[in-house]
Parts: C-alpha cells; structure tokens; sequence
C-alpha cells in the first residue's frame, strides 16, 4: 500500500473517535438503527458462518495478530527504532482499522440505551427492596440446593457433561424469546476458547469476540458456573456489550429455565451478587442474611473462590487493571466497578408485580 492511503486511514482514527463520541450523545438512535437494527444482521450473519466451525476461528485471529505484533516488535528493535514516521504511520493506520471493525460490527452496542430504560424499570432502589429480593433468592436457592444435594451441607455437583450444558444453555433463549423477543437467539456461536489457559491466570470466564461474534468459554470454568458464564457470553452476541446487562440477561435466561441445575446457578448467581451489595452497605446485615444461606451454596462459593486462588498470580492485577481501563473506555465509567449495576436491574425488574419471582 502507498503511503498516502496509510496517512488517509492514519488520520481517519482520530475522526473516528471524535465520531464515537458524538454518538454516545444519541443513545436512542444507537438503540433504533444500530443495536435493534444492524448489528442484528451482521451477528446473524457472522454467527451463520463462524458458528458452522467445529473450532474457534476468532481464537486463530487473535494468534495470528499476536505473532504479527511480535514480528513488529522485533523488526523495530531490530532497525533501532529508525524511519519513525514510516512505522509510525503504519501502526495507527492499522489501528484505524481495527477500531472501525470492532464498532461496526460490536463495538456500537456499548452506546445503546441503559437496559433499565428499555425495561421501564427504575434504575435506583431502597435497601428494604434490596433485603427483600434477598430473601426471597436465599429461599428459592436453599430449596433448590436442599433438592440437588439431598442435604443443606453438600455443594451442588453438576453430573452433566459440559457440552449438555452449553445446550441447555442455548436453548433456555428459545424459551425466552416468547416473552422477550429481543433475545431471539438464532445461528449459536458459543466455542470452547483455545487460550482457556492464559484466560484462567488473566481471570476470566470467557470473553466475545467483537469480529467474529463468537462466545468463546474457558473450558476450565467449573460446571456449576457454566450456565451463567455461558448465557451471559450470549447476551454479549444479542448486543449487550456492558458487563451488568449481559449479567441480568444471564438471570434472566438461568432464572427461568426449565432445568432445575441451570436455575441453581442462576439463583446463587444473582443471590451473590445481592449478598455482595448488602455488605457493602451495610455489613451486619449482610452477615444475618449470610446465616440463613445453606451451607450447600457457600460449599458451591468455596469452591469457586478456591478455583481462582489456583490460578493466582502476580500478574492477574494488571490483566485487571486493564480490564478496568477497557471498561471506562468503552462507556462504562466505573470500570468494574460498574459489575453492581446488575443488582438495581434485579431489584427493580423483580420487584414489579409481574415479574415477582
């Protein structure tokens, strides 16, 4: 390519971001012709193509521009660093494109309508209302870990194969659909990630890939987290590219199944998340609540937490932080932070007569 194209895709990246920024301002026409409108055929699409394939095409992409960026590393080192401006355009040039791709064809979705608006549903709430939602899944979880386990000591063992639960996982969004027809779920996507390794010492479940649109899983995940980390890497490919919403679609999908292990998950699921927030406001109650929670699901949240801690290392706080850093700059401006959003959409969308669980 000549150097002029370069500078032309070079100075389109600063245009571009000016251009996201304007946008942002416009969350209703996002939702109208971007999220409800393209990205809905070019998911489909993508997910038609890359989800006929036994193996993850986006995890090959992502290797693939590894190495190159590692030869570009090395072949400066290698020049000292000279003819800055050649290589300097050609890096932002490069990255002008990438940026241009994961908008078109993800990226956009971070600048829809907050989901609570969509839902009608208020986004604050009083902690009475936050108590009560509390009970009411600490009941409906100790009854289902009291069925699972046959005793209310003895954490939940998930029996089902993994590829089960990614079935039960996809077609909990058929159910759905009737009531939610936003969640059509057509064309599945959802692969095992060839880096669930590295995805496990960096800390996550699983992750999306913006230009692919494939849900990638980290096939170390034990089951019993399977179905949530599952469903909300789909609620990413339905457009829900901020963490908290893709985590209440994930309660919604897990909540409302008809299996009775992936409404397990689901209830302990949205049960921490509510625990958590109680803690944080006020940590007496929450060790009150805490003390009505079977033994079986805090046996469940053991070994979770000893999962993570065996993978521990000094480099997860940078992966964090870099996490941290994508969030904020991706329109959610308290980072991970922002995760505890997911909570005012429970209390709120279950605190509506019609949706009372």
């Amino acid at each position: 390519m000549k150097r002029h194209p370069k500078l032309i895709l070079a100075l389109f990246l600063p245009i571009q971001i000016l251009g996201i920024f304007i946008l942002s301002k416009f969350p209703n026409s996002v939702e109208q012709w971007y999220s409800l409108g393209l990205y809905q055929y070019l998911s489909y699409l993508e997910r038609s193509v890359f989800g006929l394939l036994p193996f993850s095409f986006g995890d090959l992409i992502y290797a693939l521009f590894i190495i190159l960026l590692l030869r570009w590393f090395f072949l400066r080192i290698k020049t000292k660093f000279k003819h800055i401006k050649v290589w300097f355009i050609d890096a932002v040039a490069t990255l002008s494109v990438i940026y241009f791709m994961f908008q078109l064809f993800w990226g956009f979705n971070y600048y829809r309508e907050p989901l609570h608006i969509s839902l009608g549903i208020e986004d604050n709430y009083t902690d009475e209302q936050l108590i009560t939602l509390t009970n009411i899944l600490i009941e409906r979880s100790n009854e289902l870990q009291l069925k699972l386990a046959k005793n209310d000591s003895t954490a939940v063992a998930f029996n089902y194969s993994k590829d089960t639960i990614y079935d039960l996982a996809i077609s909990g969004y058929s159910d759905l659909k009737e009531s939610y027809p936003e969640l059509k779920y057509n064309a599945p996507s959802v692969k095992t990630s060839l880096f669930s390794v590295p995805l496990s010492y960096m800390g996550f479940n699983g992750y999306l890939n913006p230009l692919t649109n494939e849900s990638q899983i980290n096939s170390n995940v034990l089951p019993y987290k399977l179905p949530t980390t599952i469903s909300h890497e789909i609620g990413h490919q339905l457009g829900y590219a901020k963490e908290n919403e893709a985590n209440f679609i994930a309660c919604l999908n897990t909540l409302n199944h008809n299996d009775i292990y992936m409404r397990y998950s689901g209830y302990t699921f949205a049960l921490r998340y509510c625990l958590n927030e109680i803690f944080r406001r006020d940590p007496a109650v929450g060790v009150d609540l805490l003390f009505k929670v079977n033994c079986g699901i805090m046996a469940n949240y053991n070994e979770v937490r000893n999962f993570w801690l065996s993978y521990e290392n000094q480099l997860e706080p940078l992966f964090a932080l870099f996490y941290d850093g994508y969030l904020k700059a991706n329109n959610q401006p308290r980072g991970m932070a922002s995760y505890s959003y997911v909570v005012a959409l429970l209390v709120n969308y279950y605190s509506d007569e019609k949706n009372l669980l």
